[in-house]
């Protein structure tokens, strides 16, 4: 079963064994109140509040004796509406979890040699001894968050293309021609019908996105070309001239486009009502309580132990608010290039 496993590759796989998955069975029963499918199922914490996101990554992983989950997929398959699109939804957000957390603890931490030169920019400015801890943490800190930007970009375009009902095509598979040579294809977040979406988090002002930009202004063209409606989709409604020109030129293509909270209700419109749950409850519901944070900056405290197998972040003054501990084992494999930047 393709929900169960991610990667394949040296670096860090994931597989979700059946009394793993009979857990995210309960979670599903739960999100959708049907107590009449739970039956025989493992119970959800009680501290979790029926939240998926309250349970511990170590709950579902805790040996649990398992009772043919094959049965009861089949079971919620059959009386459960869209059961199959929620499932392979919430496996893959579970198992990019279960990855980020391995993450976490195994990326390393960066060699000098790949900070030092940009010691330029800050040297003498500060000891030389704490220079050099700014660095590494904030090497670390970057690394973190650019893993964390693949996983999410990796997780968010399955999930709103499954929401949709929609299929999404790589450029050597894809119905969109460009007009700039037919020959080739256009990679598609998501074709439904005759609409051809084009998912983003946001749209940004970067400079560097020049050329990139260029090539999405010419995707609506080459969609309206080839004989389908450019759709755009934007969670972020922030403004901004980039923006401005992006839907534009969807319009100007005889497409549409979705911003902010016209964005999301059209996802769970299109939904329909099993799946219009899943959006609200793990995608939209989480972003927006996140914003209602955004004006407030806690104080942070990072620290490592002696032998640096353990991280300790405290937030807050004096960590009152809240203290983190990440246990550590660095994977070699996880080092990033220091020529990559």
């Amino acid at each position: 079963m393709k929900a169960r496993i991610l990667g394949t590759g040296r670096e860090i796989n994931i597989t979700l064994e059946d009394a793993e998955l009979l857990k995210l069975l309960s979670v599903i029963a739960s999100d959708n109140d049907r107590k009449d499918l739970s039956k025989d199922l493992p119970e959800l914490p009680r501290s979790a509040e029926a939240d998926y996101y309250k349970i511990p990554l170590s709950w579902f992983q805790e040996r649990a004796e398992a009772n043919d989950f094959v049965s009861h997929y089949l079971r919620f398959s059959d009386q459960l509406a869209d059961f199959e699109t929620y499932f392979e939804c919430l496996c893959e957000l579970h198992k990019r979890r279960r990855k980020y957390s391995i993450i976490l603890s195994a990326q390393p931490l960066p060699t000098m040699v790949q900070v030092s030169p940009r010691a330029l920019l800050e040297f003498g400015g500060i000891p030389t001894d704490v220079l050099a801890s700014w660095l590494t943490w904030r090497k670390w800190f970057f690394d973190i968050d650019n893993r964390a930007g693949q996983e999410t970009g990796y997780l968010f375009e399955p999930i709103l293309a499954s929401s949709l009902g929609g299929t999404p095509f790589p450029s050597t598979r894809s119905p969109i021609r460009r007009l700039s040579d037919t020959n080739k294809g256009r990679q598609v977040d998501c074709i439904v019908g005759k609409d051809a979406y084009e998912f983003k988090l946001r749209v940004t002002i970067a400079a560097s996105g020049q050329g990139r930009f260029a090539e999405e202004i010419n995707f609506a063209k080459d969609c309206r070309g080839s004989g389908f409606r450019p759709v755009l989709l934007v969670l972020d409604p922030t403004p901004n001239p980039r923006l401005s020109d992006l839907k534009a030129a969807f319009e100007a293509a005889q497409g549409i486009a979705f911003i902010g909270d016209a964005a999301w209700d059209h996802l769970e419109n299109e939904a329909g009502s099993v799946m219009a749950t899943f959006v609200e409850r793990y995608v939209r519901k989480p972003i927006s309580q996140l914003d209602q944070f955004a004006p407030t900056l806690l104080d942070l405290n990072a620290s490592a132990s002696p032998d640096r197998r353990t991280f300790i972040f405290r937030f807050g003054k004096n960590g009152e608010k809240h203290e983190w501990l990440i246990d550590r084992l660095e994977k070699p494999e996880l080092a990033t290039d220091p020529e990559e930047d």
